[in-house]
């Protein structure tokens, strides 16, 4: 009997030391996260909004932690494509996901997607929101400000051709939205991203875009592109000569391109609010808030569940507008 007690014992011994060992090594990983090099998987080619801001928040993640942020571009299909290898990574906690305004629109565009963008992963951080920008290029439309702009597209319906980072991308439906609420009739050209897209603006091969402020900020500058005006309710601080659309008459033209970063489902708890933790402090850094502030961004940092509700609302939102836009993808 004594032999039995103690063997009984001895396993109750072995079981405890067992759990307390699995639960400090999950601390201790969760404590060291990262521990090596994250991958960031951005689902459109280099150049574009999403781009803008992930770079410099990769360098400024490597300056905080002293670990890669790898930026892995994987574009095609209006950020779907790499959205859906992003869904499929391990949930180690080395693997994170990119995502934009476009990923809120895409579940009403596509008939069919292989990831679900509330049920495959789980919201992080909502890391930047820019207002839309209507721009075009001043060689193909040397127009002097909106209302001459608007004038001309009433007189020549479909004459302009406008590009946008692929169907059922935000550049697509602000479009749409755009033509709904001014009665104007503009072509739409998809690109592979929106790098692609101004490329094809500052080459004159489309004349114009409705960007996000972010990806088209530098260009703006440079007086390769000429912006018009911002969409909402006021001027954005980083470009404060652009009316915005409510002073030109379109009160209810309110887009908003956002940036968020997710993790694939499965993601360990402690590692996700580690995660948030790093983003944070990488952009509190002077060259992150810099790089923003020049882009006209904002770092609105809805967190979690947060997060995760501001994208459903986006959702149901963006639904309306494919609706009476007619706008749909195979």
């Amino acid at each position: 009997m004594n032999t039995m007690i103690n063997r009984r014992a001895a396993l109750a011994s072995t079981a405890a030391s067992i759990a307390t060992f699995s639960v400090a090594s999950r601390a201790q990983t969760a404590g060291a996260w990262p521990a090596k090099a994250v991958n960031l998987i951005v689902p459109f080619p280099a150049g574009g909004g999403t781009d803008a801001f992930a770079r410099p928040l990769s360098a400024a993640f490597a300056k905080t932690t002293g670990r890669t942020l790898v930026i892995d571009n994987k574009g095609g299909a209006g950020g779907t494509l790499g959205a859906g290898v992003a869904a499929k990574a391990p949930a180690d906690g080395y693997n994170l996901f990119m995502g934009a305004v476009h990923h809120s629109i895409a579940p009403s565009m596509y008939a069919k997607l292989d990831y679900d963008i509330e049920k495959d992963f789980v919201p992080l951080i909502l890391v930047a929101s820019v207002p839309q920008v209507v721009v075009v290029n001043p060689r193909k439309v040397p127009v002097a400000n909106f209302k001459e702009f608007l004038d001309f597209l009433k007189k020549n319906p479909g004459k302009l051709n406008y590009g946008s980072a692929g169907g059922g991308t935000s550049h697509h439906l602000a479009g749409e939205l755009f033509k709904q609420q001014t009665k104007t009739f503009i072509t739409h050209i998809p690109y592979r991203g929106a790098g692609p897209s101004l490329q094809g603006l500052i080459a004159g091969d489309v004349e114009m875009m409705f960007d996000g402020l972010g990806s088209s900020a530098a260009h703006i500058t440079g007086g390769r592109i000429k912006a018009l005006m911002v969409s909402g309710k006021q001027r954005n601080s980083a470009f404060p000569d652009v009316p915005c659309a409510a002073e030109l008459g379109l009160p209810d033209y309110t887009v908003t391109t956002w940036y968020g970063i997710w993790a694939p489902r499965g993601t360990p708890a402690d590692v996700q609010a580690r995660a948030i933790e790093e983003i944070r402090k990488a952009y509190n850094t002077d060259e992150a808030k810099t790089a923003w502030a020049r882009q006209g961004a904002e770092f609105t940092g809805l967190t979690g569940a947060q997060f995760g509700g501001f994208v459903n609302a986006e959702i149901k939102r963006w639904e309306q507008v494919v609706k009476l836009s007619g706008a749909k993808l195979d």
